[in-house]
Formats: C-alpha cells, structure tokens, sequence
C-alpha cells in the first residue's frame, strides 16, 4: 500500500513557477496547487511502497533549486 502525503513548500521569491514546473517534469506528485500564505505551494504525493518516507522526498523533491523550506503532512487511514 502506498502513502499519501501532503507537501507544503516555501519558494525562493520569483521562483515559485520554476519549481512547479521541475515538479511537473518529474511526474512525481497526484495534485499540485499555488496557495497564498506562509507557503508557496501545495502537493499531494504517493510515496511507494516499501520507500522510506523522509527518504524518497529528499531524493525525488528536495533536490529541486529554489525552494527553500518544506512541510510534510503524513495521512493515515483512519476510517
């Protein structure tokens, strides 16, 4: 089974685009919005199975040049 995630990420000023568009170009999320706020960005994301979470998004994400913070939501099922 797979676990969802939801990523927050703060981008360098003017680079909130370019970093959507390397997302993008990954093909690594299930959704990606623009927010205002604290936060430049919102993604959902699957992790795969057997991944270690923290891991795979600083492999397949963080490396990305112009963000600068990041906030990830674990899901659970709880229902």
């Amino acid at each position: 089974m797979t676990t969802c995630v939801f990523i927050q990420l703060r981008c360098t000023p003017g680079k909130t685009y370019q970093v959507a568009e390397e997302i993008a170009l990954r093909e690594i999320h299930s959704e990606l919005h623009s927010t205002s706020g604290e936060y430049d960005l919102l993604m959902k994301l699957y992790i795969p199975e057997r991944q270690d979470v923290g891991k795979y998004i600083n492999d397949v994400l963080l490396d990305i040049p112009g963000i600068e913070r990041s906030l990830t939501t674990l899901t659970f099922k709880a229902f």
